[in-house]
């Protein structure tokens, strides 16, 4: 039977009806270990006690009003944003991609309203993902995003991922206003870009007055031990999109910026009718009250060493199916020898969930609160699914 659903996903054949913690059940009844958690989405795992509380609480009292009047669970989950960040503003979005266009327009609408119009180029790096619209396509740049989808939306410059040289001359052009970049690449293969070369781009964006845009839709909220991975390196963007994480599983996006990226983004410049609706933002205020808070966080780095200290003696062990392990906390990356989606399929098949990537990875994106005992059975579902492929 054809599927009344557009065949935009190549889908397993699992259908999940309940999920409790790191923990999905399908519908045969069978129960599968989520090391995925919706692709970086479920932060703090399925039907989180906190996050239904507060959603629970909010669907009684009020769900949408529409932007047109003040919201107090957004004007407060702003203010949380604001004071453990860099910046100044916030504006609330439904998902990243949304979260990618108004970074491309924010970054243009403040040199075009500085006297410097022609600062429309924005620097993106080869094996970025920042989304499926016509601007997070554009600036990913790859034919497998952009094949069919002409004209693009111009103004882009790519550059290979690690090619300092390049990246130094795109940065000299006179129409370039900003440099775009995963501070960890998801989609690209869980590649962290070293800290040393996130103090460079800032440096490089300061010499040329260029604004500096992070995308920490998939890197942020903890996923790597600190409330926002760029935190490790020491230095902050002009600009910074975020989503997943910090729904919890509720579709919520955010764009936050310092008061001189955000000065041309007066009223009317952007809008959005679901954006920092009260369901969203108290689900958000719930997520900000858990994740970013320095037990928390310092849980994510002991676990995320438990995980990589597993993985480690995995790719040690399975010499042939794996080459090495990569990432920053609970975002990481087993860089496969053996196809990676037969060892997607191969978890499967084990009961446990994992995510593909690009350059042959598998990614693993676990809850934050992930119990230790699922850790060490998420660690033995994975060498179950390595043994069923190994050679006899």
């Amino acid at each position: 039977m054809i599927s009344s659903i557009l065949p935009t996903y190549n889908r397993a054949p699992l259908s999940f009806v309940k999920g409790e913690g790191s923990w999905l059940t399908e519908a045969s009844g069978r129960r599968y270990l989520d090391l995925g958690a919706g692709i970086a989405v479920n932060a703090l795992g399925h039907a989180n006690p906190a996050l239904v509380a507060a959603l629970t609480a909010q669907a009684n009292a009020l769900w949408h009003v529409s932007n047109l009047y003040t919201i107090p669970q957004q004007q407060e989950l702003a203010d949380r944003l604001v004071e453990a960040t860099f910046a100044d503003t916030v504006f609330f979005t439904n998902s990243g991609t949304e979260a990618c266009e108004l970074a491309v327009k924010m970054a243009r609408k403040h040199f075009n309203d500085t006297g410097r119009p022609q600062r429309t180029g924005i620097i993106t790096f080869e094996g970025s993902f920042h989304g499926r619209s016509s601007a997070g396509i554009a600036a990913a740049g790859s034919e497998k995003m952009t094949k069919g989808f002409s004209p693009l939306l111009a103004g882009f410059i790519h550059v290979p991922f690690g090619d300092h040289d390049a990246l130094r001359d795109a940065a000299a052009r006179h129409d370039v206003g900003a440099i775009l970049i995963e501070p960890v690449q998801g989609e690209g293969g869980i590649r962290p870009v070293p800290d040393q070369c996130l103090k460079g781009l800032r440096d490089l964006c300061d010499e040329h007055g260029l604004l500096l845009i992070f995308d920490e839709v998939q890197c942020g909220m903890g996923r790597t031990g600190k409330l926002f991975a760029h935190e490790w390196s020491g230095i902050t963007p002009d600009i910074m999109m975020v989503a997943k994480g910090i729904g919890g599983g509720f579709p919520l996006g955010a764009v936050l910026a310092t008061a001189m990226a955000a000065d041309a983004m007066t009223a009317g410049t952007h809008g959005s009718t679901y954006g920092g609706n009260p369901l969203a933002c108290a689900v958000g205020n719930a997520v900000m009250g858990i994740i970013a808070t320095d037990a928390f966080l310092a849980e994510v780095n002991r676990k995320a060493g438990l995980f990589r200290q597993g993985l480690e003696a995995l790719v040690a062990a399975y010499p042939d199916i794996f080459e090495a392990v990569r990432g920053s906390g609970l975002m990481l990356g087993l860089k496969c020898r053996a196809a990676n989606t037969d060892v997607v399929k191969a978890g499967l098949a084990a009961g446990v969930l994992t995510v593909p990537a690009a350059d042959n990875v598998v990614r693993i994106l676990p809850p934050l609160n992930i119990p230790d005992e699922d850790i060490v059975t998420g660690l033995a579902l994975l060498d179950k699914a390595a043994a069923s492929m190994a050679p006899a």
